[in-house]
C-alpha cells in the first residue's frame, strides 16, 4: 500500500507547523541551492511530483512557465494547495506518485522536493519521468541524504546533558526500509545509496548535470543558531538530470 501520512489529522497538524509550511520555499533551507538546479522555466510545461502545499507549482508559475502539473498522494495537501492557488493555469491532480501515467515528451521540466525516499522503487520512478520528459528537457530532484537515511533511528547522538556529539552512521549498504519517525509518527522511508540514486539516473539514460549536498546559507546561520548542525552532516541531497536529446540514446 503507498503511503500517505499527510491525510492523518495529527500529522497534517504537525506539518502546517513547519517553518516550509508557514513560509514557503524560502523556510526551506535546501531552496537557495535548489533553486540554482532548476532551468529556466519561461515557456515551459511544468510537472511537480509530490507537490504538497503548490510551492514550487507557484514559483514555476511566477518565472513564467506556460503550465505547471502538481501531483501528490495527500486529499489535505492538494486541497491546501487549492485554497493556495488563484492560478488557471496551475492544475493539481490527487495521485500517488508511483501512479503518473502522462503523455510521452509532455513536460520540459519535472521537479520534486523530498518525496522519492516514501517510494520503494526509485528506478521506476526514473523511467516514468523519462518518458514524460521531452527530449532534453530537466529532471531535478531533492530527497533526504542517504547518511541521514541510513539508519532507523534518524537522530543525533546526545551526551547526558543533551548535547549533541555527533551524528551516527550505519548500515549504509544496506538498502531498503527505514521504520522511523518524523513529527512524532512513525514513518516508513526507503534507504537508498547516493551511488544507487546515481546509476539509476544512468541507467534510464539521464545526463547527470550536477549534485549537490545541503548546507545552510549565511542568511540562516545568522539568524536561526541551531543551523551550524546541519554544516557538520547533509540532511538533502539534490540533482539535476537532463533526458538525452536522442530517443535511440535510452
Amino acid at each position: 500500500m503507498k503511503q500517505n501520512k499527510y491525510d492523518d489529522p495529527n500529522f497534517f497538524s504537525a506539518y502546517e507547523q513547519m517553518p516550509r509550511s508557514v513560509k514557503g520555499l524560502e523556510g526551506a533551507g535546501e531552496w537557495h541551492i535548489l533553486k540554482e538546479l532548476i532551468p529556466d522555466l519561461k515557456d515551459k510545461n511544468v510537472l511537480d511530483l509530490g507537490c504538497g502545499f503548490g510551492w514550487h507549482c507557484r514559483y514555476a508559475r511566477e518565472r513564467e512557465a506556460s503550465s505547471v502539473t502538481g501531483v501528490d498522494i495527500s486529499e489535505k495537501m492538494i486541497q491546501r494547495a487549492l485554497e493556495m492557488t488563484n492560478d488557471p493555469l496551475i492544475s493539481y491532480i490527487k495521485a500517488p506518485i508511483e501512479d503518473i501515467d502522462f503523455s510521452d515528451s509532455q513536460f520540459d521540466v519535472v521537479i520534486s522536493s523530498l518525496a522519492f525516499h516514501y517510494i520503494k522503487s526509485f528506478k521506476s520512478i526514473c523511467e516514468k519521468v523519462y518518458d514524460c520528459l521531452k527530449p532534453g528537457g530537466s529532471f531535478v530532484f531533492s530527497v533526504e541524504h542517504p547518511i541521514f537515511t541510513s539508519r532507523n533511528k534518524q537522530d543525533w547522538y546526545y551526551d547526558e546533558q543533551g548535547n549533541r556529539l555527533h551524528w551516527p552512521f550505519d548500515n549504509y549498504q544496506i538498502e531498503g526500509v527505514r521504520e522511523t519517525a518524523f513529527l512524532n509518527e512513525n514513518v516508513t522511508k526507503y534507504h537508498r545509496t547516493i551511488s544507487t540514486y546515481l546509476n539509476d539516473l544512468i541507467d534510464t539514460g539521464f545526463i547527470i548535470r550536477a549534485v549537490k549536498e545541503s548546507v545552510p546559507s549565511e542568511e540562516m546561520l545568522k539568524s536561526i543558531p541551531e543551523m551550524k548542525d546541519e554544516i557538520r552532516r547533509p540532511m538533502f541531497l539534490m540533482i539535476s538530470t537532463e533526458k538525452k536529446n536522442s530517443a535511440s540514446n535510452k
